[in-house]
């Protein structure tokens, strides 16, 4: 017998499983989905079923809206963001509803991909966590061969700022974080 969890997190799967683009022989939000899923288990074993959930569902189906659809600067990208947030909370909501969960647990879920709460909720936190130890992992180092080298250190401060204390931390520990950028990582 499935539980919700397992009918939710199989709904995503199938969901992110469509994407066209490919990490190696395998879509590239499904890989992403179950990095993130892996991360919030290592990092947040104890996690509620809404933050595993936001988890594994955090960028669901995002290639249906290509950054190319708004324009290519700040403002562009922070309306494109806004909106992947706003369709990933919806999307999510009605897997959750399908599956039977309740109205609580769905408008929590919704409001941590909506980012509702940063530095305030500890579950939005917690997602946030999880996401900067994720592109940490398995995204920054092709991401920053991909920028100017100048550009580097404000993507790191900026990763940086917007984990909690305790994961900015624990990422010193895990990672081997250059010298120069250590003091982001600091308190």
């Amino acid at each position: 017998m499935t539980t919700q969890l397992d009918h939710v997190f199989t709904a995503i799967d199938a969901a992110n499983a469509k994407d066209p683009t490919l990490e190696g022989d395998q879509p590239a939000a499904l890989l992403y989905g179950q990095r993130m899923t892996a991360e919030q288990q290592r990092l947040f074993p104890d996690a509620s079923e809404p933050l595993r959930i936001a988890c594994r569902g955090q960028h669901i189906e995002r290639w249906l809206l290509p950054r190319s659809n708004y324009p290519m600067d700040r403002s562009g990208y922070l309306q494109w963001r806004q909106e992947q947030g706003r369709r990933h909370a919806e999307r999510i909501a009605g897997i959750m509803t399908e599956a039977g969960y309740g109205d609580d647990d769905i408008d929590h879920t919704r409001k941590m991909l909506m980012k509702q709460g940063l530095k305030r909720d500890a579950d939005v936190q917690a997602l946030e966590d999880v996401i900067c130890f994720t592109f940490i992992r398995w995204y920054l180092g092709d991401f920053a061969a991909e920028q100017p080298d100048e550009k580097i250190p404000r993507i790191i401060e900026k990763t940086a700022r917007k984990m909690s204390a305790e994961s900015r931390a624990k990422a010193l520990e895990e990672f081997d974080i250059p010298d120069a950028f250590a003091p982001y990582f600091r308190d």
